[in-house]
């Protein structure tokens, strides 16, 4: 029997390196002189919810970009969040929640399926198993043609590849 290879290709982010972020971004406001007394804060409660509060909007979008920078350096896909409506909050304050994507979505799932058909490899299979999705193949050039076509398109969400066997 002809023996397969496989990988999967997951959408996942470092939870650790996410809240290394967040405090690094929160103990940066907390010395900042710009960030003085304006009541800015960045908050996670869950595993899918950063939310950012401050006294005024600038300074709300100035701690938004902190917390990017940090995220970056800490090598968490800025794709992986995506930014809700700046809305008032209590006191005359302004809060933004930014929602941290685990996992491919069923619709995400079927449109890399749909892409990885459409470069003619002939012999590439695909199944979604879950929140990932696993591609086979009977050659390892097959996999790295996919794998590598998979990296130059941008499907907003970030890509990494698992299990490669």
């Amino acid at each position: 029997m002809a023996q397969k290879f496989s990988f999967d290709v997951v959408s996942e982010v470092d939870m650790a390196e996410l809240r290394n972020a967040i405090d690094q971004a929160q103990r940066e406001l907390s010395t900042r002189f710009d960030f003085k007394g304006t009541e800015t804060f960045i908050t996670h409660d869950d595993d899918e919810t950063i939310e950012v509060r401050s006294s005024t909007e600038d300074r709300l979008k100035a701690a938004v970009e902190v917390l990017k920078e940090k995220a970056v350096r800490r090598k968490v896909p800025l794709k992986a969040l995506s930014e809700g409506q700046v809305q008032p909050g209590a006191k005359a304050s302004v809060k933004q929640a930014i929602t941290v994507s685990q996992g491919i979505s069923q619709d995400k799932s079927r449109e890399l399926n749909k892409f990885i058909k459409g470069l003619g490899h002939k012999k590439v299979q695909t199944q979604t198993q879950g929140d990932q999705l696993r591609v086979t193949a009977p050659k390892k050039d097959d996999l790295q043609a996919v794998m590598q076509s998979l990296k130059e398109e941008d499907f907003g969400i970030p890509l990494q590849f698992t299990n490669y066997r």
